[in-house]
């Protein structure tokens, strides 16, 4: 074998074969999630401090929209495995 061929055979064997990604989230969708999560409950809260009068349904929706959040999420969960 001569040593061209040796020089061309070699960056083929350190060469790792390509591998799909993970089924990990992309860290700025979830750090973007977070951000609007944050800016809710904050839009919310501010909202339930000076208009009394919105702080009731203001927490029913925020209850029912909390157990479907927790819903989607375990839906999610169990879909990836």
């Amino acid at each position: 074998m001569s040593t061209v061929e040796q020089q061309s055979q070699h960056p083929q064997q350190l060469q790792s074969p390509q591998q799909p990604p993970g089924p990990g989230t992309d860290p700025v969708v979830l750090l973007l999630v977070g951000i609007v999560v944050v800016l809710v409950l904050g839009a919310a809260c501010y909202l339930c401090l000076v208009h009394r009068s919105l702080a009731a349904p203001i927490s029913a929706v925020g209850g029912v929209a909390s157990a479907l959040a927790a819903a989607f999420g375990v839906a999610l969960a169990l879909r990836r495995r």
